[in-house]
Parts: C-alpha cells; structure tokens; sequence
C-alpha cells in the first residue's frame, strides 16, 4: 500500500472513529456539560494542573475531566485518560469499537486531533516541544509540534528520537534532523529512486541544501530518474508526471549521433544535489548524474559494436517547495561517446599507435 493510499485509509478510519465519538457524546449524560459546578460531578480527586489553574480532576466512576481555577468543568468527565498538552488543549483517551484509542480536544470539547492513535508521546528538547503520534490502523508515525499543528505533510513510517537527534523513514528515503530549543533542523538524507531497473541513492548532507522539506528532496530525486528514462528512450511520457516549464528543455543522450544503433541504462553511479545560481531570485538547484550506459554503435566497416562507458548528465530545477517545483533543463554534458580508434586509422601511419 503506497503513502497516499495509506493517507486515505487513515483519514476514513478517522471519520469513522470520530462519528462514533460524537454519537457516543451526543448520548452522554447532560450533567457532565462543560460550565457545570463541580459539585455535581461526583468528583473524587484533583489531579494536575496547568500554568492557567485548569485542573484534572478523577470522578467517582474513574473518568477524568477538567476544571477551571473557579472548579467549574470545562471539559467532562468522559475519558479514560487525560493529560494536558499545549495551549488549552488534552491529550485524551477513549475506548471506541473495542480499542484505547487517544487523540485531543480543546477545553470546548472539540476533536483538535482525530482520536485514532493508539499512543501519542510527547518529547522535550530545551524550550521545544513535540509529539510522536501512531495510529492504531498501521505502524506508520505522525509528528506534531507543542500545539499540535503537523510538522510535516506526510506520515512516516518509522521514526526513532535519541537525545538530540530524529530520525524519520519514509517510502523514499531516511531524513535525520538535529533537535534543539529552535526546533528541527535537517542535517542528512538518503533518498531512493529508481531509473529502468536501476536503483540509485541521492544523498544529501549540504548545509545549503538541508533547507529543503522531504516533500520537495523526494520530487527532485523521482522527476530526476524520469528524465534519466527519457533521456535512453525519448519518450516524453517518462516525463508526464514532472511538472515542467514553458521553456524547458531536455535532450536525450547522444541526439545527433547517427552511428548509435542503440541505447541502455545499465546503472547510476554518483547522484548528488547542489545549489546553482540563479537568473531571477528564485532557488535553483541541480542534480548530477553518473550514469552507465551499454551504446551500440556501428564501426567504420557498418559492423555492430559495443561500448560500455560512463556518462555525467545534469538537471536543473527550480522553486521553493514541493507545490511550485520546476524541473527546467536536463542534457548529458558528453555529446557522443568515445569511440575506439577503427582499424583503419591503426594501420595508417598518419595515425601512429
């Protein structure tokens, strides 16, 4: 199952689990409204508090709730765990269709985040805080900063945190970042992709490139691999799904060469990214590509032959995210191979050995 298959399956298991919610609160107890007095809450015991003077508080059935710093109820007592997190919200859990499940809600008793996790762990580093959040539909991991915006569009599936460092694993790749009081930083990234039947590894470790989100390293190393399928076939449908300007150009390996019978991608050696410099102060940046290549050819005689080499060929893009990405040029540097030296041209002196 891809990541936007996974995605969907997420958001309707959510829509689910949050229908049953509101029907199970439509159906609550009136009593537990939020405003309510504390006295008619059958409260047992006050738990935590926060910096505003909201307090947990345990009722005689043994759900939590909150009151205010007057102990009137603003959120009731309904769950069967609650903690609090970020700007007046909870971390909270039910049991819904037989499963513990936690999500969280405001001090209003709105769903701010679905409640389809089966585990939501906040962590701390100096001043900066956020959660790792899995959902109880597959293994995959969600991150949330304090108050519980997304950090990332994308879930994961594996994430590990080791004193300052996050590591998140995806589809594509692995993406390390650094971790402290001014929050995530990117500090390496190592994303796959596929040419043919080539795999190839883009590697990213540039202090001037770790700005860029996942989403926009992951569109840069797949749109890299379609031209390099373009560039042996010059089939434009390779590149179909890469988004491309009025004035952009790519070329095929070898487009005036007319002794070459044939084309091959055998492998990709070397794939780095690096920053160009740019004509109209839009971020630009380009992909270098070693790739090997079976060419054959035909020799002075009209005989096939074949020549296994190496060629470098560079493509260049532009933006500032995933959404306005631009793959603007791609050609091989090398415009025709090395050919040996014919036969003839060994037995003629006027080409010595």
């Amino acid at each position: 199952m891809n990541k936007h298959m996974k995605f969907i399956v997420t958001v309707l298991f959510a829509v689910i689990l949050l229908l049953t919610a509101a029907i199970t609160k439509f159906y609550s107890d009136t009593g537990k409204s939020t405003g309510e007095e504390s006295g008619g809450t059958g409260m047992e015991r006050k738990l935590d508090s926060d910096p505003m003077g909201n307090r947990i508080f345990e009722d005689s059935s043994g759900l939590y709730g909150v009151i205010d710093s007057n102990e009137r109820v603003v959120v009731a007592p309904e769950w069967l765990e609650l903690e609090f997190a970020g700007e007046n919200l909870c971390i909270v859990s039910k049991r819904l269709n037989g499963k513990l499940l936690t999500g969280c809600i405001d001090f209003e008793g709105n769903v701010t985040v679905p409640i389809i996790y089966r585990d939501i762990t906040r962590h701390n580093q100096g001043n900066f805080t956020f959660y790792t959040a899995y959902p109880a539909a597959d293994d995959s991991c969600v991150i949330y900063d304090k108050n519980f915006a997304p950090l990332f569009t994308r879930s994961w599936d594996r994430c590990s945190f080791s004193k300052n460092e996050l590591q998140l694993t995806g589809s594509h790749g692995t993406y390390t970042y650094s971790v402290d009081q001014d929050g995530l930083t990117l500090v390496s990234a190592d994303i796959e992709g596929t040419a043919f039947d080539c795999p190839y590894k883009l590697k990213i470790n540039s202090s001037l490139i770790t700005s860029l989100d996942p989403d926009m390293l992951d569109k840069i190393c797949t749109a890299s691999g379609k031209y390099i399928e373009y560039a042996f076939t010059g089939s434009r449908e390779y590149l179909s799904d890469v988004r491309a300007g009025e004035k952009s150009v790519f070329t095929t390996i070898f487009p005036d060469e007319k002794r070459i019978l044939s084309k091959k991608l055998t492998e990709i050696t070397n794939i780095f990214l690096y920053p160009v410099e740019s004509d109209d102060g839009k971020p630009r940046y380009a992909v270098s590509v070693t790739a090997g290549a079976e060419i054959v050819y035909t020799d002075d005689e009209d005989k096939p032959q074949t020549l296994d080499d190496y060629y470098r060929a560079v493509i260049e893009f532009c933006g500032t995210s995933d959404n306005d990405l631009t793959m603007v040029s791609g050609n091989f540097i090398q415009k025709a191979p090395e050919y040996p030296a014919s036969t003839k041209q060994k037995n003629n002196p006027e080409f010595p050995e």
